[in-house]
């Protein structure tokens, strides 16, 4: 889950959303934990959200995603940063792919 620090501390502007990206740990189907592997994860949470892109009349256009939502992006979407020594990653929405469902 999101801290409350990282989501008061950070407000992406426009149609940019800030993920928390998932790891990238597998389980065989032995039950086998494998580690951590190097290949970039594609999938993560939104913590934090821009308000929505605005059109040519000035009106604000939603997003169609919101905080707390499971996503899969593209590969090497957006910019990574550090804060309070966690990974992020901040990306445009038309970036997402889908949308998970439980």
């Amino acid at each position: 889950m999101a801290t409350k620090a990282t989501t008061t501390k950070l407000q992406p502007l426009a149609d940019r959303v800030v993920i928390r990206p998932a790891g990238r740990e597998e389980t065989t189907a032995s039950g086998i934990v494998l580690p951590d592997t190097k290949e970039k994860p594609q999938r993560g949470t939104i913590i934090a959200a821009g308000l929505g892109r605005r059109d040519d009349d000035g009106d604000r256009i939603e997003l169609d995603v919101k905080v707390g939502d499971i996503v899969l992006f593209a590969k090497y979407a957006g910019s990574e940063f550090k804060l309070d020594g966690e990974d992020l990653l901040i990306i445009a929405e038309k970036d997402i792919l889908a949308v998970m469902n439980d």
